[in-house]
């Protein structure tokens, strides 16, 4: 049986928008584009904008779209935004609406995020004689690891108006359908990067005597990078530390003299972010010389932590509860993924929220990035009506 929580209802699909939703979506799955091509699934937002008669910016932040739609009265601005972009991953269902594009694949909601912003544009234009003031929808490309929300920040998606509130939201197989996870704070996490280079002295593989094995300095670093979790970092808080590339040598028999390393660190807060930071640069430059060889640290900023603020999702929870009923909108667990939406809650106070996709019975159950990522369908009228509730909401 699907895993539903008790009480939730499927969409019967008798609205109008409802059967778009899906069409919409199923089409921007078939025809995927990674970060900053999204030249078609870009040009069918804005003419769909366009179409609700929206006043409609395109390219912001390269393939990005903005598209603002004013209330007959005065009042705040709500921010909307969609992600476009999908990711470089073979897909491997085979249903109508597969990737055409070979070697590229939404794989993880974005094609349901650009159709739910869409929807919800179509839904709030019905009702703009009675909006006071604007919703600003942020239809974002390159959110996957490329910083498409600082682009379109950098090209004014936050002016002229600028938002006095912000919304996102994610669809997720983790949760089942037909419930909502919100929390206030954290529920995405700061993820940095690092690369590290390990020098040692080359020489043949049988004599190791007159080497100083980069192999074998660099298998120590990594060894002693996940220390600082288990050792360094109090028990109740939360890191992460991944080494995911290591790569040395060229020959079986050749001791190679240099190693290189790559890896991400995360975390909830900024304390935690600069213990695990400072940690890994110690290790990193110090460890070597233990081995007579010699090591070189660089830290690669990334997105910060993705924070709700609390008085926004206090106010968004009844509204939440009113779509989707009390009994399935529950406190999210955060995550150690990253997010760029974290950059507009920097700015805006806003919340960002998830919306169960998992559902067995259609084999909706496989996790994010993978090659047989599926969603429950019934999530897109649901988000739908979520985001609508929350922008009503927040312009009351």
């Amino acid at each position: 049986m699907p895993e539903l929580h008790q009480n939730f209802v499927a969409p019967s699909l008798d609205l109008p928008w409802e059967s778009d939703i899906i069409a919409l979506r199923r089409d921007f799955h078939a025809h995927p584009e990674l970060g900053f091509e999204e030249v078609r699934t870009a040009g069918i937002v804005a003419q769909r904008l366009r179409d609700l008669g929206l006043e409609v910016r395109e390219n912001v932040g390269r393939t990005g779209v903005v598209g603002l739609l004013k209330g007959a009265k005065n009042g705040p601005c709500v921010l909307v935004r969609a992600d476009m972009d999908a990711l470089p991953i073979h897909e491997q269902n085979d249903w109508e609406w597969k990737s055409k594009n070979g070697g590229k694949m939404h794989a993880c909601g974005h094609d349901a995020h650009t159709a739910i912003g869409l929807c919800v544009a179509r839904i709030l234009t019905e009702e703009r004689d009675h909006l006071a003031g604007s919703v600003k929808f942020m239809f974002q490309p390159a959110e996957e690891g490329m910083g498409g929300a600082g682009g379109m920040m950098r090209d004014g998606v936050l002016e002229n108006p600028r938002p006095d509130f912000a919304l996102a939201l994610h669809v997720w197989t983790p949760l089942p359908a037909g419930q909502i996870g919100v929390s206030s704070g954290p529920v995405m996490a700061y993820a940095d990067g690092f690369q590290a280079r390990i020098f040692g002295k080359g020489g043949h593989g049988a004599m190791p005597e007159q080497t100083t094995d980069a192999v074998l300095i660099a298998a120590h670093v990594v060894t002693a990078l996940q220390s600082i979790v288990a050792r360094n970092l109090k028990p109740l808080d939360a890191g992460v530390v991944t080494v995911g590339k290591l790569e040395a040598g060229t020959a079986f028999n050749i001791i190679p003299g240099a190693a290189y390393l790559e890896g991400t660190m995360r975390a909830f807060s900024p304390d935690v972010r600069d213990l695990l930071t400072t940690r890994c640069r110690e290790i990193i430059e110090t460890l070597p010389r233990a081995f007579g060889g010699r090591g070189e640290f660089q830290f690669i900023e990334g997105f910060p932590a993705t924070v709700n603020d609390e008085d926004v999702v206090q106010r968004l929870i009844p509204a939440l509860e009113s779509v989707a009923g009390a009994q399935n909108v529950q406190s999210f667990e955060p995550t150690l993924g990253a997010e760029d939406f974290s950059l507009i809650l920097q700015e805006i106070p806003g919340c960002y929220f998830f919306v169960g996709a998992r559902n067995p019975a259609i084999d909706a159950i496989y996790p994010h990035h993978h090659p047989k990522f599926n969603i429950d369908e019934s999530a897109l009228p649901l988000g739908t009506r979520a985001l609508v509730a929350a922008v009503r909401e927040l312009l009351s």
